[in-house]
């Protein structure tokens, strides 16, 4: 029986923090925000960069609301990602049983480090690659033949005029070159005519004998799929393509809606990039995934989707590749300076430096961390370390910034910098020099007030001294953390009366500086542990009031009798009872006056020790009661244990008459009365009981925490229950350590 409460208490704090946590981690829609000012931090400086050369570009953050770990690792299962064989392994998965398994044909498993790297959109920052970030929706402003034509260079669809087979093998001739098929292809589906001109660069390559644009494969003569749309992969030879060209017969079994919807079959050219647009379009861009980055990273959930799933293709470098050709378009025809927005994912605790690009090799740098200078003007600053990556900006003489990785690389040498606006990158390792290390050689400190109230946070002023030393690493430290503490930043934290001395020292030298702080607690209350107190005459008693908070600088109590006459109190709290009647005690801070507590005294008629009898298991002192058991401590088993010729009445320590099957607890009182006069008046303590309901239960740990938390102070009388092995002091987490033995029955509180 004792296990199984022990078992359900455990079962139900769990419950309770996994409600918590269900509470605190459920993911929430994403949201987008437009502006460079609305990205984190480490987003902002390679976009201020790109802002500066286009000013007409807009940057949109979207907010995913996902975590960045959760994300990489449902990304990273196997097939989901794929790169080409012959790449490096640091490209590829290379876990045993599945390294090198051809996933599709020439397509095998990227590695982890391939995903990290091409989901982090701060490795694309730059005037290339950001176009994967590129709203894919068709604007008539930018798009036009001229800009297709620029994109198709260097492929067999430039300047072309169209022909293909239909399904009898005839060769039918338009009038038409792709270019024009592919802008009323963006006209009609609502997509970037230059976006459908790179996904077909993309994915069919540069010539018009791709099996997928051939109209010639066996079983599906005269079938186009410029975009390889359902061309999932398959170990039949050619089975991806045969895929493909089975969406384009009848869209896979499609209803004869869907097919109208899309213009299958895809019997002609014209038909298949207009109904492959128009597909890309419903199926993603009007879906939210409305960025090559989006369609292969499924990571937007503004439609309120799942995510993870819809992934138009498999290659992880799509979104890097097609980038580049879209770049092309706009450069080669002179559109990079139009208005053009980027939505750019966001994710929650991304990693601080980038993830690298598998193809550097670590081997080829040691970690670093010196100071150094440009010597050069308009040097560049690349995404790599060669001439081959993007630039992100330039640098010239006397530009400062941080060498964390140093190059040993054969031949030309790269460093890794970090910029003092933030931006991380490569740049040649001859344009660097080092800056001269300057040590500190003073630290000043200063703060407004040396007095600080308890709870207050103050900023400690430093200034470094030589001012070359400045950006130096300094060491904060207080002599007294339980008085006050500082953090890394300078911020000195009140914690509790007293004083400390807070030091300032240098790194990377003996040079230091103190100064001494004191930390001041106001008084914020004072309470009785009796409301109400019955002395017979010429009884002397001392009363116990106590100042909150515990650590409060001026403890000095003034106590008054409003009828001295009644009775008078000594200013260290002994009351003198001197006739019967009634007076009121009053407890005044000696700090602030408007700050008190009151107790109504009665003096009454003395009751002979014969009127009463406890049992000897109670513990009977001055007027409090202990010694209560906590399994038998109902009025009608305290009854049993106290005979009077009087009349006894039991109230809780609000004043409510208790019944017999009612429990008795911390400040509940047991009256004795006489003509229903009270003649005296014991209050209980249930040690344990921090509320008073005459039970020791997880209410009791809660009002115990946010008294130790100074939440809520409790009462005096409940402190005092609540300090479990009674040492005199103010409650602590022993206590509540105790109280939950006791719960779970490990060790018993004696009462």
């Amino acid at each position: 029986m004792k296990n199984d409460k022990k078992k359900i208490y455990i079962s139900i704090i769990f419950l309770i923090i996994t409600i918590i946590l269900l509470f605190y981690l459920q993911v929430k829609a994403s949201t987008k925000l437009e502006g460079i000012e609305n990205f984190p931090q480490s987003y902002q400086p390679y976009l201020r960069e790109l802002a500066k050369k286009h000013p007409n570009w807009k940057f949109t953050a979207l907010y995913t609301n996902l975590d960045w770990e959760y994300v990489i690792n449902q990304e990273n299962i196997f097939g989901k990602n794929l790169v080409p064989k012959n790449y490096s392994d640091s490209w590829k998965n290379t876990t045993p049983g599945q390294y090198n398994v051809e996933v599709d044909s020439g397509w095998v498993d990227s590695s982890r480090q391939a995903v990290e790297y091409c989901m982090d959109p701060r490795n694309f920052l730059n005037e290339v690659r950001i176009f994967q970030f590129e709203g894919l929706s068709y604007d008539p402003i930018t798009n036009n033949l001229e800009g297709i034509e620029k994109i198709l260079y260097g492929t067999e669809f430039y300047n072309t005029k169209v022909s293909y087979f239909d399904s009898n093998g005839n060769t039918i001739n338009m009038n038409e070159k792709y270019s024009n098929l592919i802008l009323k292809g963006g006209q009609t589906s609502l997509v970037s005519a230059y976006h459908l001109a790179s996904r077909i660069k993309q994915e069919v390559g540069p010539f018009l004998t791709h099996s997928s644009i051939s109209g010639k494969v066996a079983g599906f003569e005269g079938l186009y799929n410029f975009y390889n749309i359902g061309a999932t992969s398959s170990a039949e030879p050619m089975g991806a393509i045969k895929n493909g060209l089975k969406f384009a017969k009848d869209g896979k079994g499609a209803s004869q809606e869907t097919k109208n919807k899309y213009l299958i079959p895809w019997n002609t050219k014209e038909k298949a990039i207009t109904g492959g647009g128009i597909f890309i379009g419903s199926s993603y861009i009007n879906v939210g995934q409305n960025t090559i980055y989006l369609q292969k990273f499924d990571v937007n959930d503004d439609k309120e989707g799942d995510l993870f799933w819809h992934q138009y293709m498999t290659n992880v470098l799509a979104p890097y590749s097609e980038s580049k050709s879209i770049y092309n378009g706009y450069e080669k025809s002179g559109l990079l300076n139009t208005s053009i927005n980027f939505i750019i994912p966001v994710y929650n605790n991304m990693p601080t430096i980038l993830p690298e690009s598998p193809n550097i090799n670590i081997n080829d740098f040691t970690k670093d961390n010196t100071k150094m200078y440009c010597k050069g003007n308009n040097v560049n600053i690349r995404t790599g370390p060669s001439t081959s990556y993007e630039i992100i900006t330039t640098v010239s003489t006397p530009d400062k910034m941080t060498r964390i990785a140093k190059g040993k690389q054969a031949g030309e040498r790269w460093d890794k910098v970090i910029l003092e606006n933030g931006i991380i990158g490569y740049i040649y390792q001859s344009y660097l020099t080092e800056i001269p290390q300057v040590e500190i050689e003073e630290i000043n400190i200063s703060i407004d007030n040396t007095t600080l109230q308890k709870g207050e946070t103050k900023q400690l002023q430093i200034t470094i001294l030589p001012q070359e030393a400045n950006n130096h690493k300094v060491i904060y430290n207080s002599s007294n953390p339980e008085v006050a503490i500082i953090d890394d930043k300078g911020n000195i934290q009140a914690i509790s009366s007293g004083k400390a001395i807070i030091t300032v020292k240098a790194q990377e030298n003996e040079v230091k500086n103190q100064i001494e702080i004191e930390v001041y607690s106001k008084v914020t209350n004072i309470t009785f542990d009796h409301n109400e107190i019955y002395l017979p005459i010429d009884t002397v008693f001392q009363i116990s009031a106590s100042i909150e908070p515990q650590d409060a600088n001026n403890k000095t109590i003034i106590y008054k009798s409003t009828n001295p006459q009644v009775a008078t109190i000594q200013e260290n709290g002994i009351i003198t009872a001197k006739q019967e009647g009634e007076t009121v005690i009053i407890a005044t801070s000696n700090e602030n006056p408007n700050i008190k507590a009151e107790c109504k005294l009665s003096v009454v008629r003395k009751i002979e020790d014969t009127e009463i009898t406890f049992d000897t298991s109670l513990k009977v002192k001055d007027l409090e009661i202990t010694g209560i058991d906590h399994k038998k401590n109902t009025v009608a088993d305290l009854k049993k244990l106290i005979s009077s010729n009087l009349e006894i009445e039991f109230v809780n320590f609000k004043g409510k008459i208790l019944l017999d099957s009612d429990f008795i607890g911390t400040g509940s009182k047991l009256r004795i009365k006489e003509d229903n006069k009270i003649l005296k008046e014991y209050t209980f303590i249930l040690y344990g009981d921090s509320n008073g309901d005459g039970k020791i239960n997880s209410s009791d740990l809660l009002a115990l925490q946010r008294h130790i938390l100074e939440i809520e102070f409790l009462q005096e009388l409940f402190k005092r229950a609540s300090d479990i092995n009674r040492r005199g002091n103010r409650p602590t987490s022993v206590d509540l350590l105790l109280i939950q033995r006791h719960i779970l029955e490990l060790e018993i509180i004696k009462q």
